[in-house]
């Protein structure tokens, strides 16, 4: 079974940054799209950035395009999330998953505990 490891989250103010990463365990990495996803207290997961196993190609949610950037090393079976000027309604836990393809961002996998990311004005 797939296990997936996020850490990297933290307390920050507005226009700081945090690197997220998630690291996968139990099954080839490398054959799946990986995207991360974010559940605000209250709300419901939304998609954030996917990226194509082969790290070709990347997609953003409207939100935060321009600001974060996803990326992926198969080597080390680990996805990234690198997040630039954070802003408060950027506050949520930060999940990956594996997904079907880049056009589909449904978790494959069980969900792990997540990264909380808290952005204070």
């Amino acid at each position: 079974q797939v296990q997936l490891v996020e850490s990297g989250g933290g307390l920050v103010q507005v226009g700081g940054s945090l690197r997220l990463s998630c690291a996968a365990t139990g099954r080839t990495f490398s054959t799946y799209a990986m995207a991360w996803f974010r559940q605000a207290p209250g709300k419901e997961r939304e998609f954030v950035a996917v990226i194509k196993r082969s790290s070709g190609s990347t997609y953003y949610a409207d939100s935060v395009k321009g600001r974060f950037t996803i990326s992926r090393d198969n080597a080390k079976n680990t996805v990234y999330l690198q997040m630039n000027n954070l802003k408060p309604e950027d506050t949520a836990a930060y999940y990956c998953n594996a997904v079907p393809n880049i056009g589909t961002p449904i978790g494959l996998e069980p969900w792990g505990q997540g990264t909380l990311v808290t952005v204070s004005s």
